[in-house]
């Protein structure tokens, strides 16, 4: 890294740091002007001592005052009472500016990644970013609020401490300021050292941090495959690198307090025995000798402290340029400063449709997530409003990207062919419209862990038990959630985990139904119901969504049979188009597809009827003995 670089990041870390105090500087200032007043009470309490010694106990000239000790001993206590006030009024600022900073930042930084886009999600792991927003952003209010409150109080300290000791004797305050540099290149070495080690142990705690969370949000994944003993030794793996490396940076930090602890002791020794001769021979006073010593005592201390926090400064550099890296990665496209666009994206908003409905269109769309390796490859299909458009193909050829790509999760760029909703391209519509206007149900579900009646009501938190109930029914779910003990009050674990796939993906339909947005889109999103149940459902949502544009991705031939049109994707290129009726008369994919289903649901409906009659001859049979 250059000097202009390391200028450029520097001035960023102040950027970040004017930016997040917002709210909070009248706090911070208070809190420095009540440490620096602190500073000086307590550094009048040594020059008290002193007087008291010198003239009053040791001289006559202040009579009065040696038969009214009390005096003194009032003045002490006033000025320890002034301290204290100071004291608390520092602490009581420090918290409300430190909780304010770090208030300020979590916000930004969790707004902020709501808004990036789904390719910089892709490239970095939920855990790592968790860690960035949580554990990176104390060791940074940390820092400031503490750690450069203490350094503002240490200058002064330093500052005010050998005033008063070069006030009293030169020769002794510069055997003192002998020690300061040898303190502070010292901890500037170590500064090096734990911030190379600290960046390591960092990203080793947000691996760690991933393999948790992977963990416990694949809990049926783990048990299903009994994958328990891989998960513990991955775990332990990362968990004893982690450990190593912080038992690294403890052993580098004992190393660092304990040779600092012998130079601020030799400093102490050297000042009391060359204070103590002095004073001997009479060349200053015992009251001076005391406060002098006083001073040193009180400026060890800070000295050292300095040098810690010079220490941290690692950690806390590491973690502003962690937190950097989120704050500087680009959002996607909610507004534009143009006040032209503006005024349009404006009025978008304030319109209750779009010009020319929701018709979707695709025309020539390719698309890659990565240079080089397409997903998608001239894709060219027109769904119109009150049409249902259906997408059969196997994993890997598209299906999901095209949604994808319609919602602006991932964007095209210039070349790659367009996609208009109403007429409109999607890049000019606004981001807030165009989701709104596009409710989603996907293959596999997220639920909250909340009631079933919060999470069907997610989209509309205002919505009556009416409505609820009444898309629950169009969804098939209403009979299942009105057998739980507590019907619709009924807690669903983390993600939905205390319902059955198909119950969760019956209850993400209701919420989809009750935002009534004009674009619905399933994902795969009825592959855990079975048969029955998927007609029952496509029965009612047919009814119901006879005005919306329905795009509906399935690997299941009898839930797209009902579709106006079919298209079918093999390796993200257009394999087929057109009706069930159409597409079953051609030798092609979708009648291959289409036979081995069918033969399929043949052997299944024949086993069920075989059964069926196995149970009819048996009950047969025992009535035949009865009648015998």
């Amino acid at each position: 890294m250059n000097w202009k670089e390391g200028i450029e990041i520097k001035y960023r870390k102040w950027g970040l740091i004017r930016r997040f105090f917002d709210g909070s500087k009248r706090y911070f200032v208070i809190a420095v002007a009540a440490s620096l007043a602190t500073t000086v009470l307590n550094a009048l309490t040594p020059q008290i001592f002193r007087f008291s010694i010198d003239s009053v106990l040791g001289g006559s000239k202040y009579a009065y005052l040696a038969e009214h000790l009390w005096i003194l001993a009032l003045l002490l206590v006033g000025v320890a009472v002034l301290s204290g006030i100071s004291q608390y009024t520092f602490r009581s600022n420090t918290a409300l500016a430190g909780e304010n900073f770090a208030k300020n930042m979590r916000d930004t930084l969790f707004v902020h990644v709501q808004r990036l886009p789904m390719g910089w999600h892709d490239k970095n792991q939920t855990g790592d970013i968790i860690q960035r927003c949580t554990s990176d952003v104390e060791v940074i209010r940390n820092f400031v609020v503490t750690q450069l409150l203490e350094v503002f109080r240490t200058v002064f300290l330093i500052i005010t401490s050998f005033a008063m000791m070069l006030s009293m004797n030169v020769e002794l305050s510069l055997v003192v300021l002998l020690f300061v540099p040898i303190v502070v290149l010292y901890s500037a070495v170590f500064y090096r050292l734990i911030a190379k080690r600290f960046i390591v142990a960092d990203e080793a705690e947000g691996e760690l941090s991933t393999v948790v969370q992977e963990n416990a949000t694949g809990v049926r994944v783990v048990r299903a495959f009994g994958r328990e003993q891989f998960e513990m030794d991955r775990f332990r793996e990362k968990n004893d690198y982690f450990a190593k490396l912080w038992i690294r940076l403890g052993t580098l930090s004992g190393l660092y307090w304990g040779v600092g602890d012998l130079i601020t002791g030799l400093q102490v020794v050297a000042v009391i025995v060359l204070g103590a001769a002095r004073a001997v021979r009479g060349d200053i006073s015992v009251g001076e000798f005391i406060a002098f010593a006083s001073y040193n005592t009180t400026l060890v201390w800070p000295i050292r402290g300095l040098g810690r926090i010079l220490s941290d400064m690692s950690k806390a550099g590491v973690s502003f340029e962690r937190v950097d890296y989120i704050i500087r990665a680009e959002e996607e496209a909610y507004g534009n400063t143009d006040d032209s666009v503006r005024a349009e994206e404006e009025a978008y908003e304030n319109a209750d449709d779009l010009k020319g409905g929701f018709d979707i269109c695709f025309d020539h769309v390719s698309f890659g997530y990565e240079d080089g390796q397409k997903v998608l490859s001239d894709i060219t299909f027109q769904a119109p409003q009150g049409y249902t458009f259906g997408i059969l193909g196997g994993t890997g050829s598209g299906k999901s990207t095209i949604i994808q790509l319609l919602t602006r999760l991932y964007e095209l760029k210039d070349g790659q062919g367009s996609i208009t909703v109403g007429g409109e391209d999607i890049r000019r519509i606004p981001l807030k419209k165009l989701r709104g206007s596009i409710g989603m149900v996907l293959q596999e579900p997220f639920l909250y862990s909340r009631t079933i009646r919060e999470n069907i009501a997610a989209a509309r938190p205002d919505a009556s038990m009416e409505e609820i109930r009444r898309v629950a029914k169009i969804a098939c779910i209403d009979d299942a959630v009105m057998s739980f003990p507590d019907g619709y009050d009924t807690l669903v674990g983390e993600r939905g985990v205390t319902l059955s796939g198909g119950q969760r993906q019956r209850v993400a339909i209701a919420r989809m139904l009750l935002e009534g947005a004009p674009v619905m889109v399933f994902d795969d999103s009825l592959s855990a119901v079975d048969s029955q149940t998927d007609s029952m459902i496509r029965k009612a949502l047919k009814a119901h969504m006879k005005d919306a544009a329905v795009i509906l991705i399935s690997h299941r031939i009898t839930t797209l049979m009902s579709a106006d049109q079919i298209m079918v994707l093999n390796h993200g290129k257009i394999e087929e188009m057109g009706s069930h009726q159409e597409l079953i008369q051609r030798d092609g994919i979708y009648r291959q597809i289409y036979d081995i289903q069918m033969n399929q649901d043949d052997r299944q409906m024949s086993r069920d009827s075989g059964d069926s009659m196995q149970k009819d001859a048996h009950g047969a049979v025992q009535e035949t003995g009865r009648e015998g």
